[in-house]
């Protein structure tokens, strides 16, 4: 008989935090938390920031905290791939909250709407009654990338927490974490092509990481941006550089016919260009300002729909000899 196969995790949900301690990034708002699981008092509340930040997480620590082995029990969520519509808040939630659950004294059942942002306005409006009736017995978090998108009843009725993006140094103690435990072999470069790809989104930069090892075993600068399937900075930053500060609008084109041949979309090379001339410090910060602007104009006219190879050579084109 054969041995039945072992299920692996997910990197990302491999390293999950459990604990509220072990969250990267945040620390003022996660301070806030750690002190609601110490007093137990949670009010409604909303978590609002990027993606891959630790928002649900965050909120599955705290319930973890505060409700112990009765978790599974006094614990909903619901999330982007479910019907949030006014019957799922009719039936669904109002079920929940008329469970009974022997909770500790001063805990409560937990409600968590992931991607609150897309509910329906009519499930929200249905919400607020909702929230009021069952107060004594649940509390309600909604995490959401964007908060002015919750309605201004909601919005009275919750603690408002923020979420800022992560720096690189926090998402960098956290891949070397995991390098260290699945025995990964990576190179300085791969690292940081790890979190220029990220942009401060962990899950992102973990996904990338275990889709790299997959992929090709060793993680380094050209295999992850083979995975991610983006232009290579470098090559970018070359273009760049021969128009802003040779004046070679030539030698630009020719890096960008490159690119183009490789079958990089003008998104991809666009906001790679945005990413380069950001972190650029060789070019006074005025002429980069102006450089970005540019880039910043060609990126909405390429988000409209004007996706060509000819709005990418007009921006070097624009942008050339603007270091003198």
């Amino acid at each position: 008989m054969a041995a039945p196969l072992k299920l692996e995790l997910p990197w990302v949900e491999k390293y999950r935090p459990k604990l509220l301690k072990d969250i990267v990034g945040n620390e003022d708002t996660i301070e806030r938390l750690k002190a609601f699981a110490i007093d137990g008092n949670v009010p409604h509340m909303i978590i609002s920031g990027l993606p891959g930040i630790g928002k649900t997480t965050s909120v599955h620590c705290l319930a973890h905290e505060l409700l112990g082995d009765m978790y599974y029990d006094a614990v909903l969520e619901l999330n982007a791939s479910d019907d949030r519509g006014i019957e799922v808040v009719r039936n669904k939630i109002k079920q929940f909250a008329h469970k009974k659950v022997s909770l500790p004294p001063g805990r409560h059942k937990i409600v968590i709407l992931d991607e609150a942002d897309s509910m329906t306005p009519g499930a929200q409006q249905a919400l607020r009654r909702t929230m009021e009736i069952y107060s004594g017995t649940t509390r309600f978090v909604f995490a959401c990338n964007m908060s002015n998108k919750i309605i201004e009843p909601l919005q009275s009725r919750c603690s408002i927490l923020r979420y800022s993006k992560l720096y690189d140094e926090q998402v960098l103690s956290r891949l070397l974490y995991i390098c260290k435990e699945e025995g990964v072999k990576y190179t300085d470069d791969g690292l940081e092509a790890l979190i220029f790809t990220a942009e401060g989104d962990m899950r992102q930069a973990i996904n990338n990481l275990q889709s790299t090892v997959a992929g090709m075993g060793l993680v380094n600068g050209d295999n992850v941006f083979r995975i991610v399937d983006s232009p290579h900075p470098l090559v970018v930053r070359q273009m760049l550089f021969k128009a802003v500060k040779d004046s070679d609008i030539d030698a630009a084109v020719d890096l960008l016919n490159r690119l183009w041949e490789k079958g990089y979309s003008a998104v991809d090379i666009v906001s790679t260009s945005f990413k380069v001339m950001k972190s650029v410090t060789e070019i006074p910060e005025a002429d980069r300002l102006e450089v970005m602007r540019e880039i910043g104009f060609t990126h909405m006219r390429v988000l409209e729909g004007v996706s060509s190879y000819l709005q990418l050579a007009g921006m070097l084109a624009r942008i050339t000899g603007t270091v003198v």
